[in-house]
């Protein structure tokens, strides 16, 4: 079961090559579906990038195996590419390395290995993302709130935020209107959503009736 495809004395063979690289785009696309079924509101870049990225892996594998100077320049590059991409969260990180050790074991031949780590290990993601322990305990939100510009906002809404909210980032402090108003953006997570009314009346108190929205987080930029 765990023994390689590709022959060690007749190399690799169109065969194989072939039957590497479905089995690094069934279960790549495996990876996909389930980052897309635990993130229903995940980057669909990322998700297009870990159903292809086992096949990629793989190729790169075959092509240097044996060679141990392009496989030092291959790792140079993964680097490369790394740190030259946007932040992600460590889950999304968890599910690139996810793809990039089924891509590793199907680009040696380990089909039966490639297999079955996607199946227990995409069981344990499955698992973790559906436990309370692990599961988002709210909708996350953006809350924005204009204030004057003598108005400090550092700390300006912590008690209200306290009383209303699981969790608030701010995430984006601007000047707006000629520099008159400082444009507050915040991510949020609301304890009871009913109450979304009341928090908001509380912070126009505050601000001077000046405008505060709140609406569903809507990313503006690639993640990874």
């Amino acid at each position: 079961m765990f023994t390689s495809i590709i022959d060690s004395a007749t190399g690799l063979t169109a065969q194989s090559a072939l039957i590497c690289t479905l089995a690094s785009i069934v279960l790549g696309a495996g990876a996909a579906g389930l980052y897309r079924l635990n993130n229903p509101r995940g980057s669909k870049n990322l998700t297009a990038a870990l159903a292809v990225l086992p096949a990629l892996v793989q190729a790169v594998i075959m092509l240097v195996s044996g060679s141990i100077g392009a496989g030092i320049a291959v790792m140079g590059a993964f680097n490369l590419v790394r740190f030259r991409s946007a932040p992600g969260s460590a889950r999304d990180i968890c599910y690139i390395f996810y793809a990039m050790a089924i891509g590793l074991a199907t680009g040696m031949g380990y089909i039966g290995f490639a297999v079955l780590t996607a199946v227990l290990v995409g069981i344990v993601l499955a698992a973790l993302s559906f436990l309370p322990a692990f599961r988002r305990s709210g909708t996350l939100k953006q809350l924005r709130v204009l204030i004057p510009e003598d108005m400090d906002y550092t700390g300006c809404f912590d008690d209200i935020f306290e009383e209303y909210l699981l969790s608030s980032k701010l995430t984006l402090a601007k000047t707006t209107n000629m520099g008159t108003l400082f444009d507050l953006r915040y991510e949020i997570t609301m304890k009871d959503p009913s109450k979304e009314k009341e928090m908001i009346d509380k912070i126009r108190a505050r601000n001077g009736n000046l405008m505060v929205s709140c609406g569903i987080l809507i990313d503006s930029h690639d993640e990874l």
